[in-house]
Protein backbone atom coordinates (compact mmCIF):
# COMPACT_ATOMS: atom_id res chain seq x y z
CA UNK A 1 0.00 0.00 0.00
CA UNK A 2 1.29 3.25 -1.02
CA UNK A 3 3.03 5.16 2.38
CA UNK A 4 0.78 8.26 1.99
CA UNK A 5 -2.21 5.68 2.50
CA UNK A 6 -0.75 4.10 5.14
CA UNK A 7 0.05 7.65 6.78
CA UNK A 8 -3.63 8.63 6.27
CA UNK A 9 -4.59 5.05 8.21
CA UNK A 10 -1.82 5.64 11.06
CA UNK A 11 -3.34 9.09 11.70
CA UNK A 12 -6.65 7.73 12.07
CA UNK A 13 -5.83 4.81 14.12
CA UNK A 14 -3.24 7.51 16.46
CA UNK A 15 -6.28 9.76 16.89
CA UNK A 16 -8.56 6.95 18.64
CA UNK A 17 -5.28 5.83 20.56
CA UNK A 18 -4.65 9.24 21.56
CA UNK A 19 -8.20 10.62 22.55
CA UNK A 20 -8.20 6.82 24.78
CA UNK A 21 -4.59 7.91 26.11
CA UNK A 22 -6.23 11.42 27.43
CA UNK A 23 -8.39 9.96 29.81
CA UNK A 24 -6.16 6.88 30.67
CA UNK A 25 -3.20 9.62 31.58
CA UNK A 26 -5.63 11.95 33.55
CA UNK A 27 -6.76 9.23 35.72
CA UNK A 28 -3.19 8.41 36.18
CA UNK A 29 -2.14 12.06 36.76
CA UNK A 30 -4.73 12.34 39.74
CA UNK A 31 -5.25 9.00 40.81
CA UNK A 32 -1.61 7.94 40.59
CA UNK A 33 -1.69 4.62 39.67
CA UNK A 34 -2.39 2.90 36.07
CA UNK A 35 -5.86 1.54 35.47
CA UNK A 36 -5.97 -1.54 33.67
CA UNK A 37 -9.55 -1.62 33.12
CA UNK A 38 -9.17 1.43 30.84
CA UNK A 39 -9.68 -0.44 27.93
CA UNK A 40 -12.52 -2.54 29.06
CA UNK A 41 -14.35 0.60 29.69
CA UNK A 42 -13.95 1.39 25.89
CA UNK A 43 -15.61 -1.92 25.04
CA UNK A 44 -18.32 -0.79 27.89
CA UNK A 45 -19.03 2.62 25.71
CA UNK A 46 -18.92 1.29 22.69
CA UNK A 47 -21.86 -1.73 23.40
CA UNK A 48 -24.03 0.88 25.28
CA UNK A 49 -23.88 3.00 22.20
CA UNK A 50 -24.65 -0.26 20.48
CA UNK A 51 -27.81 -0.34 21.96
CA UNK A 52 -28.63 2.86 20.83
CA UNK A 53 -27.78 2.52 17.69
CA UNK A 54 -28.38 -0.82 16.83
CA UNK A 55 -30.80 -2.95 19.44
CA UNK A 56 -33.20 0.37 19.53
CA UNK A 57 -32.64 1.48 15.63
CA UNK A 58 -32.04 4.96 16.60
CA UNK A 59 -28.84 4.83 14.14
CA UNK A 60 -30.41 3.15 10.84
CA UNK A 61 -30.65 6.31 8.89
CA UNK A 62 -27.81 7.32 7.65
CA UNK A 63 -26.33 11.17 7.17
CA UNK A 64 -25.11 11.35 3.79
CA UNK A 65 -22.15 9.74 3.55
CA UNK A 66 -21.42 8.85 7.19
CA UNK A 67 -22.09 4.94 8.25
CA UNK A 68 -24.26 6.67 10.99
CA UNK A 69 -27.72 8.69 11.99
CA UNK A 70 -28.41 11.39 14.19
CA UNK A 71 -29.32 8.49 16.48
CA UNK A 72 -25.23 8.86 17.32
CA UNK A 73 -25.75 11.75 18.93
CA UNK A 74 -27.84 9.95 21.98
CA UNK A 75 -25.94 6.95 21.72
CA UNK A 76 -22.72 9.04 22.83
CA UNK A 77 -24.45 11.02 25.64
CA UNK A 78 -25.67 7.62 27.19
CA UNK A 79 -22.12 6.06 27.02
CA UNK A 80 -20.39 8.97 28.65
CA UNK A 81 -22.94 8.89 31.44
CA UNK A 82 -23.10 5.20 31.63
CA UNK A 83 -19.54 4.56 31.50
CA UNK A 84 -18.56 7.88 33.03
CA UNK A 85 -21.07 6.10 36.50
CA UNK A 86 -19.44 3.29 36.28
CA UNK A 87 -15.99 4.26 36.61
CA UNK A 88 -17.40 6.54 39.41
CA UNK A 89 -19.01 3.89 40.97
CA UNK A 90 -16.07 1.19 41.18
CA UNK A 91 -14.15 4.26 42.58
CA UNK A 92 -16.21 4.47 45.72
CA UNK A 93 -16.69 1.31 46.45
CA UNK A 94 -13.11 -0.06 45.35
CA UNK A 95 -10.34 2.24 45.40
CA UNK A 96 -11.55 4.37 47.72
CA UNK A 97 -11.43 2.06 50.39
CA UNK A 98 -7.85 1.19 49.35
CA UNK A 99 -6.83 4.74 49.76
CA UNK A 100 -8.10 4.62 52.94
CA UNK A 101 -6.28 1.62 53.96
CA UNK A 102 -3.52 2.96 52.55
CA UNK A 103 -2.92 0.53 49.45
CA UNK A 104 0.36 0.94 47.61
CA UNK A 105 -0.21 1.74 43.32
CA UNK A 106 0.67 -1.83 43.02
CA UNK A 107 -2.49 -2.95 45.01
CA UNK A 108 -4.59 -0.20 42.97
CA UNK A 109 -3.47 -1.51 40.12
CA UNK A 110 -4.46 -4.91 40.63
CA UNK A 111 -7.35 -4.15 41.61
CA UNK A 112 -7.92 -2.44 38.55
CA UNK A 113 -6.92 -5.54 36.36
CA UNK A 114 -9.27 -7.49 38.63
CA UNK A 115 -12.21 -4.83 37.39
CA UNK A 116 -11.43 -4.89 33.74
CA UNK A 117 -11.62 -8.89 34.08
CA UNK A 118 -15.01 -8.96 35.48
CA UNK A 119 -15.99 -6.23 33.41
CA UNK A 120 -15.35 -7.88 30.02
CA UNK A 121 -17.05 -11.25 31.27
CA UNK A 122 -19.94 -9.28 31.61
CA UNK A 123 -20.03 -7.90 28.65
CA UNK A 124 -19.25 -11.07 26.64
CA UNK A 125 -21.79 -13.01 28.90
CA UNK A 126 -24.74 -10.41 27.63
CA UNK A 127 -23.51 -9.98 24.17
CA UNK A 128 -21.62 -13.01 23.06
CA UNK A 129 -18.11 -13.64 21.68
CA UNK A 130 -19.63 -12.56 18.25
CA UNK A 131 -18.15 -9.42 16.31
CA UNK A 132 -20.74 -6.70 16.07
CA UNK A 133 -20.91 -3.48 13.62
CA UNK A 134 -22.48 0.22 13.96
CA UNK A 135 -23.74 -0.78 10.28
CA UNK A 136 -23.17 -2.73 7.70
CA UNK A 137 -23.69 -0.99 4.46
CA UNK A 138 -20.90 0.71 2.38
CA UNK A 139 -19.64 4.22 3.49
CA UNK A 140 -17.99 5.27 0.28
CA UNK A 141 -14.73 6.71 0.54
CA UNK A 142 -13.14 10.31 -0.57
CA UNK A 143 -10.72 10.24 -2.96
CA UNK A 144 -8.34 12.71 -2.30
CA UNK A 145 -5.52 14.12 -4.74
CA UNK A 146 -2.92 11.18 -5.31
CA UNK A 147 -5.38 8.82 -5.41
CA UNK A 148 -5.28 8.84 -1.66
CA UNK A 149 -8.89 7.47 -0.06
CA UNK A 150 -10.65 8.68 3.03
CA UNK A 151 -14.14 7.75 4.63
CA UNK A 152 -16.25 10.69 5.75
CA UNK A 153 -16.20 8.55 8.88
CA UNK A 154 -12.47 8.98 9.30
CA UNK A 155 -12.83 12.46 9.19
CA UNK A 156 -15.70 12.48 11.72
CA UNK A 157 -13.27 10.38 14.16
CA UNK A 158 -10.87 13.05 14.06
CA UNK A 159 -12.70 15.77 14.01
CA UNK A 160 -14.11 15.09 17.19
CA UNK A 161 -10.26 13.89 18.96
CA UNK A 162 -9.73 17.12 18.11
CA UNK A 163 -12.87 19.03 19.30
CA UNK A 164 -12.12 16.79 22.82
CA UNK A 165 -8.88 18.02 22.87
CA UNK A 166 -10.23 21.61 22.86
CA UNK A 167 -12.39 21.25 25.39
CA UNK A 168 -10.08 18.94 27.77
CA UNK A 169 -7.72 22.21 27.35
CA UNK A 170 -10.35 24.97 28.19
CA UNK A 171 -11.52 22.78 31.49
CA UNK A 172 -8.14 22.18 32.55
CA UNK A 173 -6.85 25.45 32.33
CA UNK A 174 -9.88 27.67 32.11
CA UNK A 175 -12.25 26.05 34.85
CA UNK A 176 -11.82 26.37 38.87
CA UNK A 177 -12.64 22.20 38.60
CA UNK A 178 -9.60 22.43 36.08
CA UNK A 179 -7.36 23.83 38.51
CA UNK A 180 -8.56 21.86 41.26
CA UNK A 181 -7.66 18.80 39.52
CA UNK A 182 -4.39 20.11 38.36
CA UNK A 183 -3.24 21.03 42.33
CA UNK A 184 -4.93 17.64 43.29
CA UNK A 185 -2.50 15.83 41.05
CA UNK A 186 0.58 18.03 42.03
CA UNK A 187 0.40 17.68 45.50
CA UNK A 188 -3.45 16.03 46.97
CA UNK A 189 -2.71 16.74 50.67
CA UNK A 190 -1.34 20.00 50.08
CA UNK A 191 -4.70 20.91 47.78
CA UNK A 192 -6.81 19.43 50.40
CA UNK A 193 -5.47 21.45 53.26
CA UNK A 194 -6.18 24.51 51.32
CA UNK A 195 -9.69 23.86 51.09
CA UNK A 196 -9.93 21.50 47.92
CA UNK A 197 -12.19 18.79 48.36
CA UNK A 198 -10.27 15.64 46.51
CA UNK A 199 -13.29 13.18 47.01
CA UNK A 200 -14.90 15.33 44.93
CA UNK A 201 -11.92 15.82 42.42
CA UNK A 202 -11.20 12.50 42.45
CA UNK A 203 -15.25 11.58 41.44
CA UNK A 204 -14.66 14.39 38.57
CA UNK A 205 -11.57 13.12 37.47
CA UNK A 206 -13.10 9.70 37.04
CA UNK A 207 -16.14 10.59 35.52
CA UNK A 208 -14.51 12.89 32.95
CA UNK A 209 -11.93 10.11 32.21
CA UNK A 210 -14.49 7.62 31.65
CA UNK A 211 -16.33 10.38 29.50
CA UNK A 212 -13.40 10.53 27.11
CA UNK A 213 -12.52 7.03 26.89
CA UNK A 214 -16.48 5.98 25.92
CA UNK A 215 -15.76 9.05 23.06
CA UNK A 216 -12.71 6.32 22.04
CA UNK A 217 -14.79 3.36 22.17
CA UNK A 218 -17.27 4.60 19.59
CA UNK A 219 -14.87 6.25 17.10
CA UNK A 220 -12.87 2.82 17.38
CA UNK A 221 -16.29 0.63 16.74
CA UNK A 222 -16.97 3.15 13.83
CA UNK A 223 -13.50 2.39 12.64
CA UNK A 224 -13.80 -1.40 13.20
CA UNK A 225 -16.23 -3.40 14.55
CA UNK A 226 -17.41 -4.25 18.40
CA UNK A 227 -16.32 -6.85 20.47
CA UNK A 228 -15.89 -8.29 23.96
CA UNK A 229 -12.62 -7.86 24.04
CA UNK A 230 -12.00 -4.98 21.29
CA UNK A 231 -11.10 -2.47 24.00
CA UNK A 232 -8.57 -4.59 25.89
CA UNK A 233 -6.64 -4.95 22.70
CA UNK A 234 -6.18 -1.23 22.72
CA UNK A 235 -4.55 -1.23 25.90
CA UNK A 236 -1.01 -1.57 25.15
CA UNK A 237 -0.85 0.95 22.36
CA UNK A 238 -2.85 3.84 24.81
CA UNK A 239 -0.15 2.60 27.71
CA UNK A 240 2.71 3.19 24.98
CA UNK A 241 1.14 6.58 23.99
CA UNK A 242 1.13 7.39 27.67
CA UNK A 243 4.42 6.94 28.70
CA UNK A 244 5.83 8.36 24.95
CA UNK A 245 3.79 11.31 25.82
CA UNK A 246 4.97 11.77 29.11
CA UNK A 247 2.81 10.57 32.08
CA UNK A 248 -0.07 12.58 33.14
CA UNK A 249 -0.39 14.69 30.53
CA UNK A 250 -3.01 14.84 28.11
CA UNK A 251 -1.56 16.66 24.78
CA UNK A 252 1.71 14.48 25.33
CA UNK A 253 -1.24 11.52 25.50
CA UNK A 254 -2.77 12.40 21.96
CA UNK A 255 0.54 13.05 20.51
CA UNK A 256 1.91 10.08 21.55
CA UNK A 257 -0.98 7.88 20.10
CA UNK A 258 -0.61 9.92 16.96
CA UNK A 259 2.63 8.30 16.82
CA UNK A 260 1.98 5.33 17.74
CA UNK A 261 -0.87 4.62 15.57
CA UNK A 262 1.21 6.00 12.63
CA UNK A 263 4.53 3.65 13.02
CA UNK A 264 2.17 0.88 13.69
CA UNK A 265 0.68 1.49 9.91
CA UNK A 266 3.84 2.77 8.68
CA UNK A 267 5.81 -0.41 9.72
CA UNK A 268 3.65 -2.95 7.71
CA UNK A 269 5.03 -1.49 4.53
CA UNK A 270 8.39 -3.80 5.70
CA UNK A 271 7.04 -6.31 8.19
CA UNK A 272 4.29 -8.94 8.32
CA UNK A 273 1.06 -6.98 9.04
CA UNK A 274 0.61 -9.87 11.78
CA UNK A 275 3.65 -8.29 13.74
CA UNK A 276 1.84 -5.32 13.76
CA UNK A 277 0.62 -5.18 17.78
CA UNK A 278 4.22 -5.69 18.38
CA UNK A 279 5.13 -2.35 17.26
CA UNK A 280 3.75 -0.55 20.70
CA UNK A 281 6.07 -2.49 22.29
CA UNK A 282 9.18 -1.93 20.39
CA UNK A 283 8.50 1.65 20.96
CA UNK A 284 7.49 1.59 24.96
CA UNK A 285 10.87 -0.20 25.58
CA UNK A 286 12.52 2.23 23.54
CA UNK A 287 11.05 5.40 25.19
CA UNK A 288 11.69 3.78 29.02
CA UNK A 289 15.42 3.00 28.08
CA UNK A 290 15.88 6.57 26.70
CA UNK A 291 13.65 8.90 27.79
CA UNK A 292 11.41 7.34 30.86
CA UNK A 293 9.95 10.67 31.58
CA UNK A 294 8.37 11.24 27.71
CA UNK A 295 8.42 13.34 25.20
CA UNK A 296 7.02 16.38 27.18
CA UNK A 297 7.52 15.05 30.82
CA UNK A 298 5.26 14.02 33.59
CA UNK A 299 2.57 16.48 34.37
CA UNK A 300 -0.71 17.48 33.41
Amino acid sequence: MDILQLLIIGIIVGSIIGLGAMGLTLSYGVMKFANFAHGDFMTLGMFLAYIVISDLGWGTSPIGNFSFGFGLIPAIILAIFGVGCFAIVTDHFVHRHLRMRGSGIITMAIASLGIGIMLRAIIQMVWGPTAFRFSTGINTALTLPGDLKIKPDQIFICAITLLCTIGLYILLYRTKLGKAMRATSDNSELASIAGINTDRIRMATWGISGGLTAIAGIMLAIQSQLRFDTGFTFLLPMFAAVILGGIGNPWGALLGGLIVGITQELATEWINPGFKPGVPFVLLIAMLLFRPRGIFGSSI
